[in-house]
């Protein structure tokens, strides 16, 4: 990279020689593109026009940055707005509200049972917004070094308005909670996530999660599901999640997607049809991180603890982040649900899932990249920093599931696509200039279960709103993120 003395530059920066993979599963070319004013304004030859600032793409891939379908960043991206685990990877926009937690709508003081405890990195004390237009309000004050797409949450109204958590919503209660839905739709959330598979919200029925998302429909909004169960009763639970979509007539999500538990492998070839024959009707998306092992709060729910459960971080118990619980249990003397219940508040990485399947998810066509990681403590699940290359490196060129277009639209394009957000996700002229520069023969994830907090190699260089962001391996502390609001979608 080097600094051109110009007087008037044609361009801010020129990234020359690179192959484009726009981000539409079109086959690749040799292009330059050169950048004005965060966007993209010339895709072809300039040889003879000059800028600002240039980048030598020779051998490289040019592709557009790669936005996460699924994150917990809600916390992070205020409290850590350099998010090098994500721009390390080539990730320039993060989904915030997922699994139905988001940082807002959360009345002050209202209980925070789990999982609302992982909006709280480190377990610290979390920020407060009272209204969602507060939080966005936020986020433009203090950019991150991504783009933020945020949601709102289920769980979080619920702990907010409903005065039993273990009981369906009363009527007044769900009009409350729709008023919130309105409210962070009118301040441009992008839609509303669920997460009945959690115990804040399994006790809601269907009809109160329709009632309660009814502002959804005809606003563009999305309906994102962490389902009801992804094991035994799993096609019982997308059968419920598209009945919820046909009702409000809106866009499915279902987060990702799995099958758990080994009674319930090989089930994808059930699953995967289902959601096939629902998108023919309706528009269904679903997303899927590259890992057989899960990430979320420890359960002190029995059932959820005969499977490999390794403790990612404990308030009480910081020193046993990286333990396996049955090992701590037998330490302390205890069965392992009593271990739990001493962790908590805590997270865990769950080894529950079966490769075949999640090699058969990430190669069905329709199915986007989400990392779904826990951005706090010393052990997190490695999908925090290894996602995306992961993707790039093990699955595409090594395992061949799909071509480097078909990967890189996963992650870009399709996801775009199915969130409706306008203007990136492909590199086209006028987008936004979010591109990600990266090694195709060495691009890899570093980050492993014992070692999760390391930058992934073959990333090269990452450009958000124009701006370098990453270089070479080092941070270059932009903070030219934007919020990405569905006012600014299609």
């Amino acid at each position: 990279m080097t600094d051109l003395p110009t007087t008037s530059p044609a361009f801010d920066l020129i990234i020359r020689g690179g192959t484009v993979i726009d981000g539409t599963r079109a086959p690749r070319f040799q292009a330059d593109v050169g950048i004005t004013d965060g966007r993209i304004a010339v895709i072809g030859p300039l040889d003879n026009r000059t800028a600002a600032r240039e980048i030598d793409a020779t051998g490289r891939i040019v592709a557009p940055g790669f936005i996460d379908s699924h994150t917990h960043d809600d916390s992070a991206v205020l409290v850590d707005p350099g998010m090098t685990c994500k721009v390390s990877q080539g990730v320039t926009s993060v989904v915030t509200g997922n699994c139905g937690v988001s940082i807002a709508p959360l009345k002050p003081g209202s209980p925070r049972p789990m999982p609302l405890g992982l909006l709280s990195p480190g377990g610290g004390q979390v920020a407060e917004f009272a209204s969602f237009a507060g939080y966005v309000a936020a986020l433009r004050a203090a950019p991150a070094a991504v783009n933020v797409a945020p949601m709102v949450g289920h769980t979080s109204l619920r702990a907010s308005v409903v005065s039993d958590l273990g009981r369906a919503a009363t009527d007044s209660e769900i009009g409350a909670m729709r008023s919130h839905v309105q409210e962070a739709l009118d301040a441009g959330a992008i839609g509303v996530s669920t997460g009945t598979f959690y115990p804040p919200a399994e006790a809601a029925p269907t009809a109160e999660i329709i009632e309660v998302c009814r502002p959804l429909t005809g606003s563009g909004g999305v309906y994102a599901t962490h389902m009801r169960n992804e094991a035994d009763q799993v096609t019982q639970s997308l059968e419920e999640s598209f009945a919820i979509g046909k009702a409000l007539d809106v866009q499915v999500v279902i987060s990702h997607h799995k099958v758990v538990g080994p009674a319930n492998f090989g089930r994808t070839k059930e699953t995967l049809p289902l959601i096939s024959k629902a998108m023919s009707c309706q528009c269904v998306a679903l997303d899927c991180y590259p890992y057989n092992a899960s990430s979320t709060m420890l359960h002190t729910d029995p059932a959820k603890l005969q499977v490999k459960v390794v403790v990612a971080a404990s308030g009480p118990h910081p020193e046993v982040a990286g333990r396996d619980l049955a090992e701590i249990a037998a330490a302390w003397g205890v069965d392992r649900l009593e271990a739990a219940k001493r962790l908590q508040p805590a997270s865990a990485i769950y080894f529950a899932m079966d490769e075949a399947d999640v090699r058969t998810i990430l190669a069905f066509e329709p199915t986007m990249i989400g990392s779904d990681g826990l951005p706090f403590g010393e052990r997190p699940h490695p999908r925090l920093w290894g996602t995306f290359p992961r993707v790039l490196g093990y699955y595409c060129r090594e395992l061949e599931l799909f071509s480097l277009e078909t990967a890189v639209w996963k992650m870009s394009g399709l996801t775009a696509r199915n969130f409706g957000i306008k203007e990136r996700g492909t590199i086209a002229v006028g987008n936004h200039a979010d591109i990600t520069i990266f090694d195709a023969s060495r691009v890899r994830d570093a980050a492993t279960y014992d070692d999760p907090c390391v930058p992934a190699a073959g990333i090269e260089a990452v450009i958000v709103n124009g701006a370098l962001t990453w270089w070479q391996g080092t941070h270059q502390n932009a903070r030219a993120g934007q919020v990405i609001t569905r006012a600014t979608r299609r």
